[in-house]
């Protein structure tokens, strides 16, 4: 079977498999603990830039590199990249959530402003949507603000606030209309984090680190025109980055490059006296995630397909979310049962692998499975959207609710 894209194609591959030789070294280790680029990747990132692989498609204008779509050349790109152990491009909430909604939502001096500093690792954001009272059901958020001489006056507070101490800004929804349903009247800000009147407090998870923070906002003052679309419009902004945020979780591509880290780990690992690649049960394990990590590459190449056409995407997109995030905590489990004895070992041991990057992905990855819309409501949205079952029974103090906004 020829598995080639044509010689057009080939000769593209060719240039990237060429730049990677040339230039691979040069390429950052994975630092996904990292809540700011180090110096060496914001300076891979732009040497990507300047090459076209990565932010592809996004115009010169705003600082990409201003390619026509091309299925075929995203795709190469993916695989030469994974094939080498090269890292991509920054995956974060600036460039892989804000920017993709200021091109799509954005004024053209959003645009111009926020997209290139974005992309070049200058600027890092952070993004305000939970509550304490307000997670999985986001629209009942409470924080306010309201207009006063020209600038919107925010109060309240914001939880699972990702990067919130080194952001430097942040897209925020807060509440704009009080009196209107709690779909509507709810507006998409960004503004500095270092405005007076904003504490950010640390939240340390199971991983030992403080991945998280709450974010509290006492009278902060935001200029009226870092809105993104119009006012009491924000749901429909924020569904917008959601599903980017989704997209960003379930990258096929990062999975694929999760699971070839995974191989050569047990291609080293020792049990007793064979590698752990050798053990039949973990090579079966191993098997059946190569199995499925293949199923959501070709499931990523169906929904890019659907972009580039204009469409939906339908099922293919809605699993994407839950099958990469449950996938990606399954492979960091197997890399653990692989080192054995030595899995358990955390914390800077001195005789943990790889700096226990494997143990914090199993931790940080499980919070990946609720953050960004839960398993279960994304089972919701896949049996409600896509398969067209009946929506799921409403609590009758959520019934009494509806009726009142309605009224």
């Amino acid at each position: 079977m020829n598995l080639e894209y044509g010689p057009e194609y080939e000769r593209f591959r060719d240039d990237v498999r060429d730049f990677l030789a040339r230039n691979g070294k040069r390429a950052p280790e994975s630092a996904q603990r990292a809540a700011r680029p180090t110096t060496d990747a914001v300076a891979w990132q732009n040497l990507l830039l300047e090459h076209g692989y990565t932010a592809r498609t996004i115009p010169r204008e705003y600082g990409g590199y201003g390619a026509e779509p091309d299925i075929l050349e995203a795709r190469i790109i993916a695989e030469e990249f994974a094939r080498a152990c090269v890292p991509g491009g920054l995956s974060n909430q600036g460039v892989s959530m804000l920017v993709p909604t200021l091109l799509e939502l954005g004024t053209e001096e959003q645009k111009r402003r926020w997209i290139e500093p974005t992309l070049r690792g200058e600027i890092v954001w952070c993004q305000g949507y939970s509550e304490p009272g307000a997670g999985s059901d986001l629209a009942s958020l409470r924080t306010s603000a309201r207009e006063e001489n020209g600038h919107f006056v925010i109060n309240g507070q914001k939880i699972w606030t990702s990067t919130a101490r080194q952001a430097d800004m942040i897209f925020c929804l807060v509440r704009t209309e009080t009196e209107a349903p709690k779909h509507a009247g709810i507006s998409y800000l960004i503004f500095s984090m270092d405005l007076p009147g904003i504490e950010v407090r640390p939240l340390k998870t199971m991983t030992g680190h403080a991945e998280f923070n709450e974010t509290f906002f006492t009278d902060v003052r935001v200029p009226v025109d870092q809105i993104v679309g119009q006012r009491g419009q924000g749901w429909f902004v924020a569904n917008a980055t959601l599903g980017h945020e989704r997209g960003m979780l379930g990258d096929p591509d990062a999975l694929e490059n999760r699971l070839l880290a995974l191989i050569r780990l047990m291609q080293e690992e020792q049990i007793g006296s064979a590698r752990a690649i050798d053990n039949p049960v973990l090579r079966d394990r191993l098997v059946a995630l190569q199995a499925e990590v293949a199923a959501m590459k070709y499931n990523g190449m169906r929904v890019l397909s659907n972009q580039l056409k204009g469409e939906s995407g339908g099922m293919a997109k809605l699993i994407v979310k839950l099958q990469s995030c449950e996938l990606a905590h399954q492979i960091s489990a197997l890399a653990i049962d692989a080192m054995g004895e030595m899995g358990i070992l955390y914390a800077e041991s001195p005789r943990e692998r790889e700096g226990g990057v494997w143990q914090w992905n199993y931790m940080f990855q499980l919070g990946l499975i609720i953050g960004g819309g839960t398993a279960q409501i994304q089972k919701n949205i896949i049996a409600e959207r896509g398969l067209n079952m009946p929506r799921e029974p409403r609590l009758a103090l959520d019934a009494a609710q509806s009726r009142k906004e309605v009224a």
